[in-house]
């Protein structure tokens, strides 16, 4: 069997109708897995899970708005309920409602970042973790961004919370590790997504950006779905506490 494999294993991935959820989603039912793809839209949901079926692929749908404890309640009963255990977990979903200094961010609006970007991070690995642990081990990998390892004059909040996310994952690994649930984290670059349209979309930041990564260009969704499947496979079977940076180089020359 391939040390990508995921035969076998359930996979619950948020924000996975679109960019990189989705693509993460898709690779992982190409491994094997079983998918609950979640977004906050039901439709959005049943159209991806439709059509990973179509593909001969094994996937469902559950709206999740990941603002609200009961909705989180929710989607973890679900994914229970109809495949079994979570072994993977994938955190991605997040928000950003402001661009731009960090001394000008609205105070609802840090306040909906951290408690969005943050905190539905910890609250979801508290419903999930404990099970993976009662069955033996599993794998959470939370999606950050290279935000979170430098200092921005326009994304503050959202850096702020995926600095979080890290320092998550060091601290899930630890206190999880001798029950075998391994925590990583993803920080991409700039990559082609709705989500990071505003920068990529604009001509100066593009250029400003790819012209500081090596590579001299944005990611893609599917370059970073290869990580994931990484880290929630046996090939990842000795990795936990982890930032992976997956950004062109960008961080390294930039």
């Amino acid at each position: 069997m391939s040390l990508f494999s995921l035969e076998g294993k359930m996979a619950l991935i948020t924000g996975s109708t679109k960019g990189i959820g989705k693509a993460i989603a898709h690779r992982m039912a190409e491994q094997g897995a079983k998918v609950v793809i979640s977004s906050r839209n039901q439709d959005a949901c049943d159209e991806v899970a439709a059509e990973l079926r179509g593909q001969g692929l094994e996937a469902i749908g559950v709206a999740c708005n990941i603002n609200y404890q009961e909705q989180l309640e929710n989607l973890a009963k679900t994914a229970s309920a109809e495949f079994g255990k979570v072994d993977i977990l994938v955190c991605n979903a997040a928000l950003n409602p402001f661009f731009g200094p960090s001394q000008e961010i609205p105070d609802e609006a840090f306040d909906k970042v951290m408690h969005a970007n943050i905190g539905s991070v910890h609250r979801l690995c508290k419903l999930v973790i404990p099970g993976m642990a009662e069955a033996g081990g599993g794998a959470v990998i939370i999606v950050s961004s290279i935000g979170g390892l430098k200092g921005t004059d326009a994304l503050g909040a959202y850096a702020i919370s995926k600095a979080a996310d890290m320092q998550i994952a060091r601290n899930l690994a630890v206190e999880w590790g001798p029950k075998n649930v391994r925590v990583n984290c993803i920080a991409p670059g700039l990559v082609r997504t709705d989500f990071a349209r505003a920068l990529w979309e604009n001509p100066e930041i593009y250029e400003a950006t790819v012209s500081k990564y090596p590579l001299r260009r944005i990611g893609e969704p599917d370059e970073i779905a290869g990580a994931a499947v990484l880290l929630a496979s046996d090939a990842g079977s000795f990795t936990t506490g982890q930032t992976i940076v997956i950004d062109g180089g960008g961080t390294i020359a930039g």
